[in-house]
């Protein structure tokens, strides 16, 4: 097979209809359009959701769902696996997580810890949420869970 053998699939290319052109075209005239009426005219037509006078559909149906973003509590969610990383002892809050690099940055309502893992260092965490779970395992290691 070369380049130059490739053809289209068949059926995928058509000629375009010229309308317009003559009696003897069979689509001049009118040009495909019928007699009078909306669709006739130039211009003509509805728009797209216009359902002849009806209540459209998009206002039928109810609105649903909404996320208020401008009062979002937005946390830093971090899973208790991550605090592995430092020593025994160690205490722990969202500055040292920023300075070792696990969290970018500080979200406006502060760290929030979350259960997932497990936790095999006394630590204490200091954090504005802690989840039941988090909480259990932090004390069931040893450490503490601080809420700030």
């Amino acid at each position: 097979m070369n380049i130059q053998d490739i053809k289209p699939a068949e059926g995928a290319k058509t000629n375009t209809k010229r309308v317009g052109r003559g009696i003897g075209s069979g689509t001049g005239k009118t040009s495909t359009r019928g007699h009078k009426g909306q669709w006739a005219r130039s211009g003509g037509g509805v728009r797209p959701n216009f359902e002849g006078g009806q209540m459209p559909m998009t206002r039928r149906l109810p609105k649903i769902g909404f996320n208020n973003k401008r009062f979002a509590h937005v946390y830093n969610a971090v899973n208790i696996e991550v605090f592995n990383r430092f020593n025994d002892g160690d205490v722990v809050g969202i500055d040292e997580l920023i300075a070792s690099g696990i969290i970018k940055k500080s979200e406006s309502y502060g760290l929030k810890v979350m259960g997932n893992g497990e936790l095999e260092k006394k630590l204490t965490v200091k954090a504005n949420k802690f989840t039941a779970s988090a909480i259990q395992k932090i004390e069931k290691a040893g450490g503490t869970a601080e809420v700030l």
